[in-house]
């Protein structure tokens, strides 16, 4: 189930590509998403998305709907207010942690990796997350 996302000072929300593809298809969730981007909008909060989980956007819109779904897509997320964060060696080897503790496939892995180095929630529907419920705080889309 959503939860609303409280206000206050400015701080950090991943967003995994679970969250994203929501929005971006209008899916289930998509107005949790949409609420914390108008939130980041308005300077409120700083959502991050890592390029491993862009890249499983882009790959999964390419999949299913072409190279042009995908490409426009690029485009739309260029506008959005998300930080893209490349990967250090730091979050690969936590990512690579989970990954190897929890049986977890690579991208839940590497949102989970920053939202644990920043001690905030991540964003998601990926039923894959219910594992590091322990872990990091995870805000459900359904």
């Amino acid at each position: 189930m959503s939860q609303p996302l409280e206000t206050g000072p400015t701080r950090n929300l991943v967003l995994d590509s679970h969250a994203l593809l929501s929005y971006l298809e209008g899916d289930s969730g998509a107005d949790f998403v949409a609420n914390a981007l108008g939130m980041a909008e308005q300077g409120n909060l700083r959502c991050l998305l890592t390029i491993v989980n862009w890249g499983e956007v882009y790959y999964s819109l390419l999949r299913a709907k072409g190279d042009r779904r995908a490409h426009e897509a690029t485009f739309v997320i260029d506008q959005l207010p998300v930080e893209i964060v490349n990967m250090d060696m730091n979050l690969v080897q936590l990512a690579s942690h989970f990954r190897e503790e929890y049986r977890m496939p690579n991208g839940p892995c590497f949102a989970a990796s920053l939202a644990q180095s920043l001690s905030c929630p991540v964003m998601t529907g990926d039923e894959a997350f219910r594992r590091l419920e322990d872990e990091i705080q995870v805000l459900w889309l359904k």
